[in-house]
């Protein structure tokens, strides 16, 4: 398919790679417990067009170093759960921490080219693809992952006789699979596909490796010395300084400015809206419910803006089936050792469920940013990181909604002072929600910009005017419902 026709293929002798074998065997256990205390982890992707090799690659991984410390998935169709979710969910999912190693067999590579040997994608949704996979692994790489990509190659007379031979063992039969005959039916058909995505996904971060697998010895060696030499590498780079944060001296629309925080409902008013809305977002979802829409909301505003309140009525609206509300702190020690966006991710509700995001990924480019959590190289770029991300969300259907709680700094002062007399809201004050206040204009301008750079069509941004709780709480659930009714197609 990749290799040329009439090359020889490589090979080794049997003394040769036996020769090699004890001393890469240690070397590689040793730099797997050297990863166990970096602060990064191992991706190594296995794809091909020897599926029986890939998975004895696989094996072999696993056997030559601590099968303990690695996460192996070997991917297949996606299963129901995966189908009600965007299509990179289930690699999110599996990503392994700082200091292990995942192995995924027939991951997104895999995915994208055979949807578009089946014919499942439209016009351009094949290249549309290969830049999400590469935008993945970009996301990847400049987290900190080391991106380990390896094609396992069989010339097309070769591939046949690996199926006819697997076919006549009693102990590789049960390997055999319906598809593995069609790759070689199809052989011709597929190696165009093949080669245009390797040639569009082989980048200098996350470059491929073409091995031929005519001999099996040959392919193991230098897989795993590629693998071992790669490790080691990356643990003998020296740790170069982080940048510290800054703020951007780019001046952006004024979005918090332009709202009217005088607007306001009297009580009687409020009641009666609060009575048909929660009605009208109680019927919307149950037909988003029955036609497998996820809304996924997303609540973000100053200490004391209302959120809390604002997701209570309209989670007081919902069926307690139909949705997951999460609560988004400060990121415990398995989500740090993450990539950011994976405690997102893992959240995605299931096709006709909702998700309330209480805070967000939108904390990458506010508090990381303005509290020197996050680098200025990392919250620049997080920008089209979260971008991609909710172009992902509404690909698949999901209708994203972003809400900023928005309040004076005057009114942020007297809800705090009112916290602090209440027995049951004490707990909602500290001394942090104080330091933020002195930072109210670097916050102002890190929010301005975050707007600026991801209201989108599919993922539109509304600052709701929130000195009013009763008139922020109308406008949510009135936003809410009218976002609705246009994605059901009721108006």
């Amino acid at each position: 398919m990749l290799t040329e026709p009439g090359r020889d293929s490589e090979k080794i002798s049997k003394n040769e790679f036996e020769a090699q074998i004890p001393q890469l065997r240690v070397d590689l256990i040793n730099a797997q417990y050297d990863l166990t205390t970096a602060d990064f982890s191992v991706l190594i992707l296995l794809a091909g067009n020897d599926r029986i090799g890939v998975d004895h690659v696989a094996d072999r991984i696993n056997e030559w170093m601590d099968a303990r410390y690695i996460n192996t998935r070997i991917f297949g169709a996606p299963f129901e759960e995966e189908q009600q979710r965007p299509r990179f969910w289930r690699y999110w999912n599996a990503l392994p921490p700082h200091g292990r190693t995942g192995l995924y067999g027939a991951a997104w590579p895999i995915n994208i080219l055979a949807d578009k040997v089946n014919g499942n994608f439209k016009k351009k949704d094949f290249e549309r693809w290969i830049n999400r996979a590469n935008s993945l692994e970009q996301d990847l790489v400049n987290d900190g992952t080391l991106v380990l990509k390896f094609w396992v190659d069989l010339p097309r007379k070769a591939l046949k006789e690996r199926l006819k031979t697997a076919e006549k063992d009693p102990d590789r039969a049960w390997w055999m699979e319906e598809q593995d005959w069609e790759v070689f039916k199809r052989y011709n058909e597929i190696a165009k596909p093949v080669k245009k995505y390797i040639e569009a996904t082989d980048t200098p971060h996350a470059p491929w490796m073409i091995v031929d697998g005519t001999d099996g010895n040959h392919r193991d060696l230098k897989i795993m010395t590629t693998i071992r030499d790669a490790i080691v590498g990356r643990l003998n780079e020296p740790v170069a300084p982080a940048p510290a944060a800054a703020i951007s001296g780019t001046s952006y629309p004024d979005a918090l400015g332009a709202v009217d925080l005088q607007q306001s409902l009297s009580k009687k008013e409020y009641k009666q809206k609060l009575d048909k809305y929660q009605r009208r977002v109680h019927r919307l979802m149950r037909r988003a419910h029955e036609a497998g829409f996820s809304p996924v909301l997303a609540f973000e505003g100053w200490d004391a803006g209302g959120k809390g309140g604002n997701i209570r009525r309209l989670t007081n609206a919902l069926p307690a089936r139909s949705y997951s509300v999460i609560p988004i702190a400060a990121p415990t020690p398995e989500e740090k050792s993450r990539h950011y966006l994976w405690r997102f991710w893992r959240h995605l509700p299931r096709a006709g469920n909702a998700v309330i995001f209480d805070r967000t990924w939108y904390g990458r480019v506010t508090v990381e940013r303005i509290e020197g959590f996050a680098t200025d190289e990392q919250w620049q770029r997080a920008y089209d990181e979260i971008n991609d991300f909710e172009d992902q969300l509404a690909e698949r259907g999901m209708l994203v909604l972003k809400f900023w709680l928005h309040i004076s700094k005057a009114e942020q002062l007297t809800r705090f002072q009112a916290r602090e007399v209440t027995d049951y809201k004490k707990h909602k004050i500290t001394d942090e929600d104080y330091r933020n206040r002195e930072k109210w204009d670097d916050y102002t301008v890190a929010v301005n910009e975050m707007i600026a750079k991801t209201n989108k069509p599919h993922a539109p941004w509304h600052v709701v005017p929130g000195n009013d709780k009763r008139f922020a709480r109308i406008y949510v659930l009135k936003t809410v419902c009218d976002a609705l009714e246009r994605a059901l197609g009721e108006r």
